[in-house]
């Protein structure tokens, strides 16, 4: 794997950052769920972001599917204000089941 330059560090930084405070958020806002993780293509940044918010469990994930929006929006917000504009936000988040080794 090669060395991330220090424009890939410092959007990486950010995302961090911005995934850190939403996941503190969302577990006290949203019941079941358990992290949040993200993957990005540093070369089709920002566009390429996806947030994915894991949840325990089925019945977790379908009570909190109405508030993905929500999530989006705080999501595209966070984002703006460390100064990355993100064009479609409902393509940056997820819910999902789905674990970051799956």
């Amino acid at each position: 794997m090669k060395k991330l330059s220090k424009v890939q560090l410092k959007q990486q930084a950010i995302v961090h950052a911005v995934a850190d405070a939403l996941e503190a958020q969302a577990r006290e806002e949203i019941p079941g769920m358990l992290q949040c993780w993200f993957n990005m293509e540093y070369q089709l940044f920002p566009g390429s972001l996806l947030l994915r918010f894991q949840f325990d469990n089925e019945q977790a994930l379908a009570a909190a599917e109405p508030e993905l929006p929500k999530w989006q929006k705080r999501l595209s917000v966070a984002m703006l204000k460390k100064g990355i504009v993100l064009k479609d936000m409902r393509k940056n988040l997820v819910f999902t089941l789905a674990g970051p080794e799956d």
